[in-house]
């Protein structure tokens, strides 16, 4: 797995959240989102529960900078709306059964 990877966590209580790849120890990595895992912070994971796509980010900022969180958050942002994902959470007592709201009949 390269550095900058764009992964999606498969298993634990991160599930389904996107992180990008900053380094390959073994068969761990070490995973950041920008927000709850910060680039001091990192995740450390096994490669067998992520899922990797396609997409690396610029691990250099354009300006010559050291790489920041808010760096890794706003391409991660960009990869997402690009996928059409959304960041919505449902909750229990929205919209369910074919357009009711839960306890009214």
């Amino acid at each position: 797995m390269t550095r900058g990877t764009i992964v999606f966590s498969k298993a634990g209580r991160d599930k389904g959240m996107e992180m990008v790849v900053l380094e390959a120890e073994g068969e761990f990595l070490l995973l950041a989102d920008g927000r709850r895992r910060t680039l001091e912070k990192p995740k450390r994971k096994k490669v067998k529960h992520i899922q990797p796509t396609n997409t690396q980010i610029l691990m250099k900022p354009e300006c010559g900078r050291a790489l920041q969180d808010a760096d890794i958050r706003k391409q991660l942002k960009v990869y997402m709306a690009s996928r059409g994902i959304s960041k919505q959470i449902q909750h229990a007592s929205g919209v369910a059964h074919g357009g009711e709201c839960v306890g009214e009949r």
